[in-house]
């Protein structure tokens, strides 16, 4: 039942939740042992850009949040390289619009 209803739930921020070419979408998914995070075009459905700890030198002798943290200053880095000012994050149950 629980799970019928996460996925129910899911589906129904998904629908809300669309990045565009001024305002991408930011996914961010974490996994037991890595986090990896994206910039996302849903209308042409590209992926923007991407970090994960692999783009990190020392990430085997850091702590998980600190692998968070520096694949969120990735991101961030890649981001504004690209241009983009404002993003639609989406961590799969919620959303939140970020400028």
């Amino acid at each position: 039942m629980n799970r019928q209803a996460r996925i129910l739930r899911k589906k129904s921020i998904r629908a809300k939740v669309k990045g565009n070419q001024q305002r991408p979408r930011l996914n961010v998914f974490r996994s037991s042992k890595h986090i990896y995070a994206s910039l996302i075009n849903d209308q042409e459905g590209k992926t923007m850009t991407a970090a994960s700890e692999k783009d990190i030198q020392s990430a085997s002798e850091l702590s998980k949040t600190e692998k968070a943290y520096l694949v969120g200053k990735a991101i961030g880095q890649k981001a504004t390289k690209k241009g983009f000012k404002k993003v639609v994050f989406d961590r799969a149950a919620s959303y939140i619009t970020v400028e």
